[in-house]
């Protein structure tokens, strides 16, 4: 396998947060919809026995990564020991990656001093509308739903008007290049761009433009021990160092979309992730593009383990992995 990265900006709000897990069960839409209801089915064979044709990472903010989901202790204190400071700083510049993890908190930004600023959730009056009449009938109720914001307005170095200043994203894809080319991957990853990704894509939300689709080299320390991922992932049941896995718990409710919100019930069952960030260990560590678990498909009993309406339907419980070297006793007690 290869990796690429997809370097994207924003063109509209989000209505659902560019997760690696949602932007693959969005990608194999768009390349049903391209390539047809066959080829995905090719694709998707031996998805759950360790064999993903690609494996997708969360939509993160250009050029960093996330800081590891490791108890405070771990890190060298920031001077005053500013704990309030320290939880905000979580993206870590690839620049600084080689550096050791317990002194990550001094290189760590917080996502306000990003380029382009904190992606910011805003909510969204809505009501239900009657279609027989075309009003909110006898009930008003009305709700609101959030919205996510890429990009923040600064004053332009040569005057004193404000702009917008663009936020860049990254995504990083594993690929199974012997069974889908990158150049079909890059065009159906431009049409969930041009057709909006997730939640009120039909309305104008998830836009979002590919600036560059090239192969990357993810960063790997020397002497690394442990993985931290990029993406939600299904840990369940694989060999661990248990005593050395730090991560938060995830719960992904899921729905169908594309065509599957017509075939009578588009949600799926809930699944347990740990969230991006995580930092695991195996038992035997070896380098790795990714690590996890395809979930899903037909049980043993005939029945669909997520889904009713669509039994063959998979979830990405694989992550993007980069490789690093945890302390052994907490950054400020080597």
């Amino acid at each position: 396998m290869l990796t690429l990265t997809a370097r994207i900006t924003p063109l509209s709000a989000f209505g659902t947060s560019p997760k690696g897990d949602t932007l693959f069960g969005q990608l194999c839409w768009a390349l049903r919809n391209r390539l047809g209801e066959d080829q995905l089915t090719k694709l998707l064979d031996g998805y759950t026995a360790g064999r993903p044709f690609a494996v997708v990472s969360d939509a993160l903010p250009a050029g960093h990564l996330p800081r590891p989901a490791l108890p405070g202790h771990w890190f060298n204190p920031l001077p005053g020991d500013d704990r309030k400071a320290a939880k905000k700083r979580v993206w870590l510049q690839v620049e600084h990656f080689a550096a050791p993890v317990a002194d990550w908190l001094s290189h760590c930004r917080a996502a306000s001093e990003l380029p382009g600023g904190a992606a910011q959730s805003h909510p969204h009056p809505h009501n239900a509308i009657d279609r027989r009449t075309g009003t909110t009938g006898d009930g008003f109720a009305p709700y609101s739903m959030g919205r996510q914001w890429y990009g923040t307005r600064g004053k332009q170095a040569t005057t004193d008007t404000f702009a917008l200043i663009d936020a860049t994203l990254d995504i990083y894809i594993a690929l199974d290049e012997s069974r889908l080319p990158a150049a079909d991957l890059e065009r159906a990853l431009r049409d969930i761009g041009e057709l909006g990704f997730g939640r009120d894509a039909g309305i104008g939300l998830g836009r979002f433009r590919v600036d560059a689709f090239d192969a990357a080299v993810l960063p790997t320390q020397a002497d690394a021990n442990a993985w931290l991922t990029l993406a939600p992932c299904a840990p369940q049941g694989l060999a661990w160092d248990a005593e050395h896995c730090f991560y938060t718990v995830f719960t992904r409710f899921g729905r169908h979309g594309d065509i599957g919100v017509h075939l009578g019930n588009p949600f799926k069952s809930p699944v347990l992730l740990a969230n991006t960030g995580a930092a695991l260990s195996p038992v035997q560590y070896r380098g790795a593009l990714f690590t996890g678990q395809g979930l899903g498909g037909i049980g043993a009993d005939g029945e669909g383990v997520l889904s009713k309406a669509i039994p063959e339907t998979v979830h990405q419980g694989y992550a993007p992995v980069v490789g690093i070297r945890l302390p052994t006793q907490g950054g400020n007690k080597q």
